[in-house]
């Protein structure tokens, strides 16, 4: 399976990240994948997972144990 450029990909941040310069992240989909970056420095590495992992992540930060 080919993965998009970076470049390529359609980012977007949160709608709960202002535009105060904190830390966030990007989030960009391909299929079978989301790519995570840095929104500050976005030429600077990035993450990517399957659909899978990033769910299992997802559901794991929104536990409120």
């Amino acid at each position: 399976m080919s993965t998009p450029e970076p470049s390529r990909l359609a980012w977007f941040k949160s709608s709960y990240s202002g535009n105060e310069g904190g830390a966030c992240l990007e989030v960009a989909e391909a299929p079978g994948t989301v790519h995570i970056r840095d929104s500050k420095a976005p030429a600077r590495a990035q993450l990517a997972f399957s659909q899978a992992e990033w769910a299992a992540f997802v559901a794991y930060a929104a536990r409120r144990d």
